[in-house]
Order: C-alpha cells, then structure tokens, then sequence
C-alpha cells in the first residue's frame, strides 16, 4: 500500500469508529425514552449471539476423529456451569474459551 492508501484507510477506521460511538447518542439522545424495538434488541441480541457462538464452534467438530469432540463438550459444560452459577455472559464466554484452550494444550 502506498502513503496516502495507508492514510486513507487509517482515516476510515477512525471515522467508522467514531460513528458507532456516537451515533447511538445522537440518535436516542438521554431525555427521550428509547423506542421498543430497540429495547426488545437490547434483550434478545446476546442470547442470539450466545448461540450463534455455539454454532460457530461446533460446526467443524466431527464425533468419529480426533478427540471425539470430548473437549468441546467439556468446555460447554463449563460455559453452562459458569452461566447459572454467576449469570454473567463475557465471564462464561471467557471461561469456556480458557478451559477448551487448556484442555487442547495440555490433555488431548
């Protein structure tokens, strides 16, 4: 890339970054209730991204080879545990992700 490729692109990211954090200010300012649908997004949106995370994961996991999936299912149950005991998503995302690197690094 060339000098002003470089700058143009370094001036998209700072402009796309700027506006999606203050765009949402702009459009829902503090003294004006927030519309519905975004509240309804604001609920169902991590649950949808929970499981799109899950399906991501497990797309390539095949039971006939390798570890048989054993690490997968151990790192779920994991996540599971980790959710219901302290109902924090990025704390079951996180202890998931470290168990399942633990388990592929040192065991299988």
């Amino acid at each position: 890339m060339t000098v002003s490729q470089q700058l143009i692109t370094i001036g998209m990211v700072v402009l796309g970054t700027v506006l999606t954090r203050f765009l949402p200010f702009l459009l829902f300012p503090a003294g004006k209730p927030t519309p519905k649908y975004i509240q309804y997004l604001g609920t169902a949106l991590p649950s949808a991204v929970f499981g799109l995370l899950v399906v991501y994961c497990l797309k390539g996991v095949s039971l006939f080879s390798g570890s048989h999936g054993i690490p997968e299912l151990l790192s779920i149950a994991a996540v599971a545990g980790l959710h219901l005991w302290k109902r924090q998503m990025l704390l079951s995302i996180a202890g998931g992700t470290l168990c399942y690197m633990l388990l592929v690094q040192f065991v299988f």
